[in-house]
């Protein structure tokens, strides 16, 4: 059985090291290729620390909703039994989400997750899909033909990590983006190959047909025009 967690977590700012704090945690289960119905979600209080306006309009979670809810020292042992030693997956995570988780649960003195745990989607994505402008999880969402209407309004850590579960089925269904220095090196050896002005190239030793002829002079009086 290969068990997959795809996570997402929003925050009150990117500065974990500055006293940022982890507000909500959503993960999504995968189980030999296929999204189960075993989700975590939960919010957390931040414990005081405010969370800006600006942020507040990316997730739509406020201080008073938070207010009621349970602090991290609660929820990082759920979330810790929850993801068990399985690979864990999130989206730009190697700079974000797991620094930031792990920076949390080193506060609490719990275990952090292991480096051979992690996985970061838009890696895979950079290796594998030849085309899209942008790696974001929209882009890549949209890449793949995957809704985002459930978070029209704002972004959501369950949402997200339910979006990032479908992106990350496609990704493992897709081939290998092809190498570019592999395609610039055959494409010189062809180049090498092709036959060269001035050295012993390939020409017509007898004269051509009149309709060829004719055909020529057409040309010829159309590019004139």
């Amino acid at each position: 059985m290969k068990r997959i967690i795809c996570f997402d977590i929003e925050t009150t700012g990117f500065e974990y090291l500055r006293g940022d704090r982890c507000i909500e945690i959503g993960a999504v289960e995968v189980i030999d290729g296929k999204i189960t119905d075993n989700s975590f979600h939960e919010y957390i209080n931040p414990e005081g620390k405010i969370i800006p306006p600006d942020t507040y309009m990316v997730h739509k979670i406020s201080n008073a909703f938070l207010e009621d809810k349970p602090k991290m020292s609660v929820i990082a042992p759920k979330f810790l039994e929850y993801i068990g030693d399985s690979v864990i997956v999130a989206h730009n995570g190697f700079d974000f989400d797991f620094p930031f988780v792990n920076h949390e649960l080193a506060m609490l003195n719990l275990p952090q997750i292991p480096r051979e745990q992690q996985l970061d989607s838009i890696v895979i994505a950079r290796n594998r899909v030849f085309g899209p402008k942008s790696y974001t999880l929209d882009a890549l969402a949209k890449w793949y033909g995957i809704s985002l209407t459930a978070r029209a309004d704002a972004h959501g850590a369950l949402i997200d990590a339910e979006i990032l579960a479908k992106v990350y089925l496609e990704l493992e269904n897709t081939a290998p983006a092809p190498d570019v220095n592999e395609i610039i090196e055959k494409q010189h050896a062809a180049m090498l190959a092709h036959p060269k002005i001035g050295a012993d190239f390939p020409y017509r030793k007898f004269e051509p047909k009149p309709e060829e002829f004719e055909n020529h002079q057409k040309f010829m009086q159309e590019i004139q025009k």
